[in-house]
């Protein structure tokens, strides 16, 4: 039997979990069945069950994937960014795009939800939040003033873009950009 490379793995992996990220969209956490998560796959059960010992287990996989993603991104931004407002506004856009790609604001809501039932998932997240901040704040002479605004910013951001949708927070990345230069914004600048 052939051997299975690494790279595959990661691609059905992350396979599994886009269905699952568009069944975790479409029906929430509870309405979603393992059946429902393997059809979407389409793959078989032992596929599934195979990277994922259930929905929990897919639940903290997005959630970490997420938080990885936008580590990755305020990192990117605190390093090449003029100062803060620019690395804030980078930040945002990158959220804006990936939620037009896959729902990410959506998703986040409904990780954040669930922690407030899930004791596991919540302690799980609290780590998860105090080692990204951990990792942020270091070289860049903006990173710890970046991290907390983020921290206070970014749930806002998200729950307007999932529940309001993207126009209603189109003009914050340029306000907040502006407002961290000084400058009073109309918030119609682009």
């Amino acid at each position: 039997m052939p051997k299975i490379s690494d790279q595959y793995r990661d691609e059905r992996r992350a396979h599994i979990l886009a269905a699952a990220r568009r069944c975790f969209l479409r029906d929430g956490f509870h309405e979603t069945s393992m059946q429902d998560l393997v059809r979407e796959a389409g793959v078989s059960s032992g596929a599934v069950y195979r990277y994922f010992p259930g929905k929990d287990a897919m639940i903290v996989a997005i959630a970490e994937e997420n938080l990885r993603d936008v580590v990755a991104i305020v990192r990117e931004s605190a390093r090449t960014a003029a100062g803060p407002g620019e690395a804030v506004a980078a930040t945002l856009e990158f959220l804006s795009a990936r939620h037009a790609e896959d729902g990410f604001a959506a998703i986040a809501l409904l990780v954040w939800s669930e922690a407030l039932r899930n004791p596991a998932l919540a302690e799980h997240l609290r780590k998860s939040f105090e080692a990204a901040a951990a990792a942020l704040t270091g070289p860049a002479e903006h990173a710890g003033a970046l991290v907390d605004v983020l921290l206070c910013v970014l749930p806002g951001y998200l729950l307007q873009t999932a529940i309001r949708g993207p126009g209603s927070v189109a003009a914050i990345p340029s306000a907040v950009h502006t407002l961290f230069a000084g400058k009073p914004s109309t918030g119609h600048e682009n």
